[in-house]
């Protein structure tokens, strides 16, 4: 009985809020119907799984609405041959979509917590193509370093900074919320070549900053 109601919502997910997001790519709404949101949900808050809503977690942490993850992953447009850096792991769950979607995710999260539960999940997914880091990516990774060919930000910059520019590839793509409360846009930016980028407006949407993210400059007259 639990099996078929989760099942039914899992459907209304994603023919009722997915779907009309213009999620239309089909490796995507795969990943909604195979990949079993509740494990990844608070235990006070899994009847809110399929829901579309942000789920509240612990640090004042949420997951993000399952429309606003899949437009994420189809901008993104992740090719199996891929390697993915995701700025703040949270619960895990769009870790596990971007692993399947991926050669090889590099997940960071600032609280250990999040980490240690979040390799408990994916371990149960068999996610073996994933590591995870714990460490403070606010405002971004420093210089040098691996390059990626996707980087997703799951928490809002106050302003958009260049901290994660230069870890893309040419040809890579950076999801990224900006802005601050009542007003914030998903932007898609792309590494075109050594020294540009393309930007992208996608759509408006709502989302808690990630945790020491630089913020907006304060103007004094």
């Amino acid at each position: 009985m639990v099996a078929s109601v989760q099942t039914e919502a899992r459907d209304n997910m994603i023919q009722q809020q997915i779907r009309p997001w213009d999620v239309l790519d089909p490796r995507v709404l795969d990943l909604f119907e195979r990949i079993p949101r509740e494990l990844f949900v608070p235990l006070t808050h899994r009847a809110l799984a399929y829901s579309d809503t942000q789920i509240p977690f612990a640090g004042n942490q949420v997951m993000m609405e399952p429309r606003v993850e899949g437009r994420m992953l189809q901008a993104l447009a992740v090719q199996p041959q891929d390697s993915v850096l995701e700025i703040g792991t949270g619960t895990g769950f769009v870790t596990a979509c971007l692993a399947e979607l991926a050669a090889a995710v590099h997940s960071v999260e600032i609280y250990g917590m999040f980490t240690d539960k979040a390799r408990e999940r994916l371990d149960q997914l068999g996610a073996g193509n994933v590591t995870l880091e714990v460490a403070d990516a606010g405002t971004g990774l420093g210089e040098g370093g691996q390059r990626f060919d996707a980087i997703a930000v799951t928490g809002s910059l106050p302003v958009l900074h260049r901290g994660f520019h230069e870890r893309l590839n040419i040809g890579g793509r950076l999801f990224v919320i900006v802005g601050r409360f009542p007003v914030m846009e998903a932007l898609l930016i792309t590494r075109t070549a050594e020294d540009a980028w393309a930007t992208e407006s996608l759509f408006d949407t709502l989302l808690p900053p990630l945790l020491n993210a630089e913020p907006a400059p304060e103007f004094h007259f």
